[in-house]
């Protein structure tokens, strides 16, 4: 049998090669696992081999000192669009809180991890609800 179509989703930039693993301080009522995030009730979280994510949004450049927090914080906001993380305004700020935290430890400068905080504050929370998850197209 052959399909006649493809079905796909697009925008993103990035593909894990491997699994990664952190601790995190957001720590979901139950486990949380999907096809490519596993968060645990104690907070570690795995993003899965093959999870592909955009990097960065809006003015902010993808540099070496961001990719990581932006890997976790892409996954953490599929997760709110999802519904498997509640409330989100909680967990939104956890995350973004964390995406500073990560920056920081991989060399942004404080001050621009700051300034990159304060966006996500502010602009971030299209982000996580569900209506603005990625469109699932089709070809032909």
């Amino acid at each position: 049998m052959t399909d006649d179509k493809i079905f796909y989703r697009s925008g993103y930039k990035y593909q894990l090669d491997r699994d990664y693993h952190i601790q995190t301080r957001i720590r979901p009522p139950t486990e949380i696992d999907t096809q490519f995030i596993l968060l645990k009730s104690d907070g570690s979280l795995t993003v899965k081999d093959g999870y592909a994510w955009d990097g960065t949004s809006g003015l902010i450049i993808d540099t070496d000192e961001n990719l990581r927090a932006s890997l976790v914080h892409d996954a953490f906001y599929q997760l709110m669009r999802k519904r498997k993380l509640k409330p989100r305004k909680k967990y939104k700020d956890e995350a973004d809180k964390l995406f500073r935290t990560m920056c920081k430890d991989d060399s942004v400068f404080s001050p621009i991890a700051q300034i990159y905080y304060e966006v996500l504050k502010k602009f971030g929370s299209p982000s996580t609800e569900p209506k603005n998850a990625k469109k699932v197209r089709q070809a032909p």
